[in-house]
Formats: structure tokens, sequence, C-alpha cells
């Protein structure tokens, strides 16, 4: 069977919006209606079923030639961030992280404070004895911790008062500039966790109506927004579906056989294995297809297919997803990867 063309300009184009879109956990909810608004504008729309779940996760229904045994895909828009834990007596602000990162990937970075009433505000991530000329070695010493890091914000505020007076408060929502580039077929960002697997799920979706083509079972595309926090696909997968994919990123480093230039297919992580059969289905399909892949295990990692299996989802849950360097700090993949993901998420949908 030969896949529908993919479009992939689009593709790289939503990503590169999404990416622009602020959704730390729990502040996701214009990443999902951006999500929404372009699945409703992509030829042949009417035939998608969209609806939000009451804890903000975005849930697609593309009807199927046959509904004898549904299926499942789920990527996450929400992504690392913080909230703002204390406002200190020199005005600037104390961070809780959202998410699993170590302080020193986003030491320097610049970052946006969204307030309740006021709007936002800008400034940076820094540590709290940060000039080389004040603190000499110091600097370098220190370590990187929630007690010894702060946001400078972009405004004069140089004492509590002053901070609130600014519409700031204690729960306040932080988000890190995703710096998006796109060079050489690269595309360099904060977020790519999983904004890429996102925009891999919504291309193939496209590609489908643009096609004219069912997918084989009916398909509930899952777009989760607790992902990065452990609990994001826990609830609202219908429970109808038989099996489940996950969309996510492939981790690069030493050790592992992921790249940016392949999709990966991840047959353990953290949490254990994945199904063995559906793995294995993944795995004949990529073959038949000439999908660039490789398979991995990722002993850090965890997805939202494992909080479903918490949850106590009884269904096969595979992962894939494209290869990304320098995950969980300022990340980059390959149009190559993405590309090699939404063939895949296809492959998978037809067959």
């Amino acid at each position: 069977m030969t896949l529908p063309q993919i479009d992939y300009e689009y593709l790289i184009n939503f990503l590169t919006e999404l990416l622009k879109i602020p959704s730390p956990t729990g502040y996701t909810q214009k990443a999902i209606d951006f999500t929404a608004q372009a699945l409703k504008e992509s030829p042949g729309s009417a035939k998608l079923k969209t609806w939000k779940t009451r804890k903000g996760a975005l849930i697609v229904k593309l009807s199927g030639e046959a509904d004898r045994s549904p299926r499942a895909l789920t990527a996450h828009v929400d992504t690392l961030g913080a909230m703002v834990k204390e406002i200190k007596s020199n005005g600037r602000l104390k961070l809780t992280k959202i998410g699993n990162y170590p302080w020193n990937t986003v030491e320097g970075e610049g970052c946006t404070v969204f307030t309740r009433n006021t709007g936002q505000l800008r400034g940076s991530i820094l540590l709290t004895k940060s000039s080389s000329h004040v603190y000499g070695v110091q600097v370098n010493e220190t370590r990187r911790e929630e007690d010894t890091m702060e946001v400078r914000l972009d405004a004069r505020a140089s004492s509590a008062k002053e901070t609130n007076s600014l519409g700031i408060e204690i729960g306040n929502f932080v988000a890190f500039d995703p710096r998006v580039e796109i060079n050489n077929g690269f595309i360099r960002s904060r977020h790519l966790d999983d904004k890429a697997g996102v925009a891999c799920l919504v291309a193939a979706a496209q590609a489908l109506q643009q096609a004219n083509i069912k997918p084989k079972q009916d398909t509930f595309f899952h777009f989760s927004n607790y992902e990065e926090v452990g609990h994001g696909a826990a609830a609202g997968i219908p429970s109808q579906v038989e099996e489940l994919v996950v969309v996510d990123m492939a981790a690069v480093g030493e050790g592992q056989s992921s790249d940016e230039f392949h999709a990966a297919l991840c047959v353990k992580d953290s949490g254990g294995p994945y199904h063995h059969d559906l793995s294995q289905r993944l795995l004949k399909l990529a073959a038949a297809h000439q999908i660039a892949h490789n398979v991995d295990i990722y002993p850090y990692y965890g997805s939202d297919g494992t909080a479903y299996w918490r949850s106590g989802g009884d269904v096969a849950v595979a992962l894939i997803g494209p290869g990304v360097d320098a995950s969980h700090n300022y990340e980059r993949t390959h149009k190559e990867a993405l590309e090699a993901t939404t063939k895949w998420i296809i492959a998978y949908l037809l067959n």
C-alpha cells in the first residue's frame, strides 16, 4: 500500500507556531485550542469529531473503515516550566519547577511570567550571585538549585512591594523562551518534547483527510496536557480503545541508538517493557514502508502510555517518536525524523 502524501511544509509551519505558544503543564489551553483549530481547518475536517475532557485534554475521533478494534494515539502539548513560589525581598522571584529538569539547563534563559490580572512580564532566569565581577569563583562553585536561582524581572522592582504592585503573585506560571530556529533541516527549540509529536499527529490526520482515506479502525487522537508531571493520559482515553500508540520524543545521547534523523521505537523505559506484539507490528510496518527507524531503551524516561497503564488501562501500548537531541534542555531534531515519524503513524493508521 502506498502511503498518502504528507505536506511537510505544513508540518514544520504548524510545529513552529505551536512551539511559540507557551504551554507549561497547567497552562495549556491556548496550545490545545491552537491544535484543535488546526484540525478543524484541515481538508475534510467535517469528518472529525473533537471534544475536550474535563481535565482539558483534546480528543479527536477519526472514523475508520471498521469499529471492531478501536485504537488511540497520544502526544502531549504541555511542556516544562515553573511557577512563582516566592516574591523575594529584593523584588526577584523564587521558582518551583514544573516537570523534571536540572536548573542549569534554564540558567540565563529568557522567560515570561503570566499574571492573573495584568497580563505578562518578561524576565531572565539567573543565579542569585551571577556577576563574575562581584562574586568571583562563587559563580562557578555555586550549586544550581531552587534556592540559588531567581527571576530578574524587566521592570523597576527592587522590593517585594514593588513586584506585588506589578500584579505578580505566588502561583503565577512561568514559561521559558523556546527560541525556535530552523537551519539546514534542523529544528532547534525548547519543548520539542513533545510538540514535535503533536505536529506529526496533526500532519498525519491532515494527510488522510486530504487524500479522503479512512483509517482501518476507528481511531482517537488524545492530545495530553499533564504528561510532564506524570498523569497526562491517566484519564481521557476512550474506554473502547484496545491499543494505544504513544508519539513522544526519542532520547539521543551516548549509549543510545536513537539519532536526530530517524524515528525510534522505545521497547523499554523506566516503567518497564512496552507491549511486545504491538511493538513488533510497528517494526514490520516500518520495514514494509522503508521508514527510517531505530529501536532503543530509555532508562530515565516515562510516557503517557505508562501513565495510562498505571491508571488501570487494559490495552496494548507501544511508543514511537522522532529523535531529539539534548532532551529537557535546548533541544534539536531534524525534519527527516519528523517525516519518518509521520509516515509511521500513517502506516499504523492504515493497517
